[in-house]
């Protein structure tokens, strides 16, 4: 028998639908149910690498976790990742399908649904209930038109709809009846109940409020959602989050910071084109660590211990970006000071001596140099690596990871690689003077066995958090939440 399916839309971008797709995820796999989580198209350069060698937003990889099976291509059959001056990579069921602007997009979308509702039809088949994320706004009536994200494959699957608004940022009401009066009326009979999320005080004060929405759209008051301020400790996938501050301390500690010896600074420029930025989350949440993101118009602060370059969905414009900011400069300075550079993915490749574009792969085919911190060069190709990886650093400390990236990079620093993978394969580079060093290994501080090298390098003491630990006891939280004040038996009577 199919699974059930209910879909969950947004009257705008980050009004919480992830959050509560992944804490339902959670809650009804604790039920006994087989969850999928299912997102027909994303906007993301903040992606995961599944098992078969595709790749996924993001936080589609964190609602399978939730549901507690492999993610797996078919959860975001779509998935664009803005580049440079071509517009968005687009990836098809995991695979770079092509490139294109926005505008061009519109018309290629109707292309996509055929693998949309494949995959679809893929994960019901295995599951009990799909829980299905929209994208962006509903009301965006502007994009309607080949729609795959939102009310055109709700149509085209058959799939109820409940809707999210955001009280946090005001006019929730507003939002959620005005939803109903700028759609078509048969997309509007798809939404068959509505949540209000990020609810910040007396929940008595807006029973009135709720009522009313649901008597100006009839649609099915669902639940009131409490801030849920745990969420800050789940990977993000928007690179919106990193204009917000974050506080890691409610992650579960092995020790009392007041234990350790000291501080580690980190400063990490934040680029234009920056990827797979959680990559950062496992350090900046160290007691220990102090994590500076720097953003252009800033200098890099010149008493860090290491500096660590992110990785890049366009190598050659963020590095000019990064040269046109100063931090080429600063990263000079910091090396002269006996500073520590560490290069992950497109940070790798602007370590070395040039990057190579002979194929227009990000842009006009061209060369550039690098940073000249690294002895080698690199040479952007269309094959793209995406696969699990395992191995240990050249320290002999062990490691799992991922790799992600479009390119080959040689030359005598890879000689002393920064790792080895599990078939014995050298990967990235050290500089002589083992100070500058260069990896294409995603994913590599989530390892806390990794994560206590660096701290220990850096004499800032062992390790204060079980990260893995930590995501699991937020995602069981997050069902805890969402169960006390969703209706979760009319979610599941809604769903079709």
């Amino acid at each position: 028998m199919a699974a059930r399916a209910l879909m969950f839309q947004g009257t705008g971008s980050d009004v919480g639908k992830t959050l509560i797709v992944a804490g339902l995820a959670r809650a009804f796999t604790l039920r006994g149910l087989r969850v999928r989580p299912f997102k027909p198209q994303n906007m993301s350069n903040n992606a995961a690498v599944t098992a078969d060698g595709g790749e996924i937003g993001r936080a589609q990889a964190l609602q399978a976790r939730a549901a507690r099976v492999p993610p797996s291509v078919h959860m975001n059959p779509i998935l664009l990742k803005p580049q440079s001056e071509i517009g968005a990579q687009i990836v098809v069921q995991g695979r770079v399908y092509s490139s294109a602007k926005a505008a061009a997009y519109q018309h290629i979308k109707r292309e996509l649904l055929p693998y949309v509702l494949d995959s679809y039809q893929r994960l019901r088949g295995e599951a009990d209930v799909v829980l299905v994320e929209g994208a962006g706004s509903a009301s965006e009536v502007n994009l309607r038109d080949n729609d795959i994200a939102n009310m055109g494959f709700a149509q085209a699957a058959g799939v109820p709809v409940v809707l999210i608004g955001d009280i946090d940022r005001g006019g929730v009401i507003a939002s959620l009846v005005g939803t109903k009066a700028v759609i078509a009326a048969d997309d509007a009979a798809l939404i068959r109940g509505f949540i209000v999320n990020k609810f910040r005080g007396d929940a008595a004060l807006f029973v009135e409020g709720m009522a009313r929405i649901a008597q100006l759209t009839g649609w099915q008051a669902l639940g009131l959602v409490p801030h849920f301020p745990q969420a800050r400790l789940l990977p993000a996938e928007d690179a919106l989050a990193l204009e917000r501050q974050t506080d890691f301390r409610s992650f579960p500690r092995k020790r009392e910071s007041s234990e350790l010896r000291k501080h580690l600074r980190i400063a990490a420029p934040i680029l234009p084109h920056i990827a797979n930025f959680d990559d950062l989350d496992p350090l900046d949440a160290e007691p220990a660590v102090e994590l500076i993101r720097v953003r252009p118009g800033a200098a890099l602060p010149g008493d860090v211990d290491l500096v660590v370059i992110p990785g890049s969905k366009s190598t050659i414009a963020d590095l000019a970006a990064l040269r046109a900011a100063g931090f080429d400069i600063d990263i000079a300075a910091h090396r002269r000071r006996g500073g520590t550079v560490l290069g992950l993915c497109g940070g790798y490749q602007m370590l070395g001596r040039s990057v190579a574009d002979p194929d227009g792969i990000e842009g006009p085919p061209g060369k550039v140099d690098g940073l000249g911190l690294l002895d080698v060069e690199t040479t952007l190709s269309a094959e793209k690596r995406l696969e699990p990886v395992r191995g240990a650093t050249s320290d002999g400390v062990p490691f799992a990871g991922y790799e992600m990236h479009m390119g080959v990079t040689a030359g005598p620093d890879c000689d002393s690689p920064f790792a080895r993978l599990a078939d014995g394969t050298p990967e990235g580079a050290v500089a002589p003077d083992g100070r500058a060093l260069g990896t294409y290994i995603h994913g590599l501080f989530a390892d806390d066995r990794q994560r206590a090298t660096w701290l220990t390098r850096f004499a800032a003491g062992a390790p204060n958090i079980a990260y893995d630990a930590s995501i699991e006891g937020t995602l069981d939280a997050l069902a805890v939440h969402l169960a006390a004040h969703l209706d979760l038996e009319a979610l599941l009577k809604l769903a079709r």
